[in-house]
């Protein structure tokens, strides 16, 4: 029982928002993330104005189909989780887009 003697040193707690939560790097897949999010963001903010609907929609659908991808390619589970948030984001943009006139409404037709 020299464990249960022994003083326990605590390192340094280093506090780093990190995808590769498994030490080694995912280049595409945090890139996959990285659009994910962003055009889950545009998709979202853009759905509230009702003009905007096609850079809702259509970010929101290029959002849906690069999480989707994504999630297929994610190696850990932080990549999954930011995809997940960018996913759903991107889901609700690209519907209230679609709700607002769609990906071509008054452009086409």
């Amino acid at each position: 029982m020299a464990q249960a003697v022994r003083q326990q040193t605590q390192q340094p707690t280093h506090h780093r928002i990190t995808l590769n939560t498994d030490g080694q790097p995912h280049p595409l897949e945090n890139t996959l993330v990285a659009i994910t999010v962003t055009l889950g963001l545009v998709a979202f903010v853009t759905a509230f104005f009702y003009s905007l609907h096609l850079v809702s929609s259509w970010a929101g659908l290029v959002g849906i189909l690069t999480g989707a991808y994504g999630q297929y390619r994610s190696a850990t589970t932080a990549e999954r989780y930011a995809l997940i948030i960018g996913l759903g984001l991107a889901g609700v943009g690209f519907y209230l887009g679609m709700a607002h006139g769609g990906l071509f409404g008054g452009v086409v037709g």
